[in-house]
């Protein structure tokens, strides 16, 4: 029944009521008879508000604390406010680094006014966000810190150049890879480990790497007689312990090393893959996780996994290059 309808017999049930009445002979009061008419114009009077066709969702909120369809949908997407927040060191170039502009495409970073995030991890985060319909948010974090705040909800995912290692997917689910890298050394061309051909040429080495890092924890161990120094905690770090000679080489990957060299002319770039002479692992599944780039996210979010690999399956090996290359080119000084 249409509110026309409801409304029409509403009226006629009124007016019958009065007339049934009257034609009895009863009296009625006149108060009595103008309670009813009022009784009558309140009720039709709610009929007309409650029942408007034409009323627009802002009419009406929705009780505190219920969810909105766009809050469902966002959730849906394993991003809950629509926002996607992803953590990186901001100082790990090629991947990502600082700059005080927003030239070439940088993103402010969200906890530190005034700086902005790019490299390949930004790059890689904007096309994520764009495909999703998301806001991108960066934030700085220290190397130590990504995955605890990822597991804390503080960060929706790292893009922050980290290895799909068994470690650290014990601790959080990985996306991608997004970058398949090359475990290289680096050095400076006056050094006598320049013309090394595998890492059995690097034996008694002082040596170095990023705290926290396959090439530290796994790589550098292999060298016979290497005298391990203190890890750094920063790439930047690891780099400048080379320049200012505090060690002869250090172990990282292909795009760290090509990012170094590309500002410091000074600096050669161990590559023993492929070869009898390169770092060893079990097998070469092991190879591939320690060295394959993934994407964290927190451990059961497959929402949100799914939603970065149905991005990521989308480009290719050549794609991956292509931007890598594209980072490298407007990387800022070291």
């Amino acid at each position: 029944m249409d509110r026309l309808t409801e409304r029409s017999n509403f009226l006629f049930f009124g007016a019958d009521v009065c007339a049934k009445y009257l034609i009895s002979g009863k009296v009625i009061e006149m108060k009595k008879f103008l309670s009813l008419l009022m009784a009558a114009a309140i009720c039709l009077s709610l009929a007309a508000c409650g029942g408007s066709g034409d009323s627009s969702p802002a009419d009406t909120e929705p009780p505190a604390g219920t969810e909105t369809p766009a809050d469902a949908g966002a959730a849906a997407s394993g991003v809950e406010d629509g926002v996607f927040t992803v953590g990186m060191e901001c100082a790990y170039a090629p991947y990502n680094w600082t700059q005080m502009d927003d030239s070439n495409g940088a993103v402010p970073i969200s906890n530190v006014p005034g700086s902005y995030a790019n490299g390949y991890d930004v790059m890689i985060a904007k096309k994520i966000a764009e495909a999703n319909g998301w806001e991108l948010e960066i934030v700085s974090s220290a190397w130590d810190s990504l995955c605890p705040a990822v597991q804390s909800g503080t960060m929706d995912a790292n893009i922050a150049g980290q290895s799909m290692t068994a470690d650290r997917m014990e601790q959080v689910d990985m996306a991608g890879p997004y970058y398949y890298a090359t475990i290289v050394c680096v050095t400076t061309k006056d050094s006598p480990y320049a013309s090394a051909t595998s890492i059995a040429d690097l034996a008694g080495g002082k040596c170095t790497a990023q705290s926290g890092t396959i090439w530290y924890d796994s790589c550098l161990p292999q060298i016979e007689n290497a005298q391990l120094q203190s890890p750094a905690e920063t790439a930047p770090a690891m780099i400048m312990s080379l320049q200012t000679g505090t060690v002869d080489f250090i172990c990282t990957d292909m795009p760290t090393a090509m990012g170094a060299a590309a500002k410091d002319d000074s600096l050669v770039i161990l590559n023993f893959s492929g070869t009898d002479g390169d770092f060893q692992f079990a097998t070469e599944e092991e190879r591939a996780e320690n060295v394959n780039i993934g994407i964290s996210v927190a451990k059961g979010n497959t929402v949100l996994k799914d939603a970065i690999d149905s991005v990521l399956s989308c480009m290719t090996e050549d794609d991956f290059n292509a931007l890598m290359d594209e980072a490298i080119s407007v990387q800022p000084e070291i």
